[in-house]
């Protein structure tokens, strides 16, 4: 299923409360092992000078809650980050000097079962839910990290008129 988060201000981090809101909205509850795509709309600026500065991010209690779900990530060609900005992150840093605040989602899936992929371009197309997705991931000898083909793949009911 898709959260679509893309009505936030760049910089905001999404909370537990927003997800929940969200899921609400959409009308959909969330079951075990689920995964959750999270579109919030650093995509449409990709090849735009602001591309690194636009879209939310997710927080820290976003990434953990519901339990028991999988996360997806925000749906944006190559994004470098599933918080914030950076930028963003760095002034409030500057600000308040509360490292907790530093790549927070990316602490909270380190410390749940929590795991997280990025780039579906096409996202802002697809329904809240009613889809699968397949990850096809590339091995990297000696790496913690790599990239992914993600696949979504439709009923063609549910994509009538999309």
């Amino acid at each position: 299923m898709k959260l679509d988060f893309r009505h936030f201000a760049d910089g905001y981090v999404v909370t537990a409360g927003d997800v929940e809101a969200e899921l609400k909205r959409v009308g959909h509850e969330l079951k075990p092992r689920e995964i959750v795509m999270v579109n919030t709309r650093a995509g449409s600026r990709y090849g735009h000078d602001d591309y690194v500065s636009s879209g939310a991010g997710m927080g820290y209690e976003a990434t953990i809650v519901p339990a028991g779900a999988r996360r997806g990530d925000s749906p944006a060609p190559t994004r470098w980050s599933w918080d914030a900005p950076f930028v963003h992150t760095a002034k409030k840093y500057g600000e308040t000097q509360d490292a907790s605040l530093i790549w927070e989602g990316h602490k909270a899936a380190a410390t749940s079962a929590t795991a997280t992929s990025r780039s579906c371009t096409t996202s802002s197309r697809w329904p809240a839910d009613g889809f699968f997705v397949s990850c096809f991931p590339h091995k990297i000898r000696g790496a913690s990290a790599g990239w992914t083909r993600a696949v979504a793949i439709f009923d063609d009911a549910l994509m009538a008129g999309a």
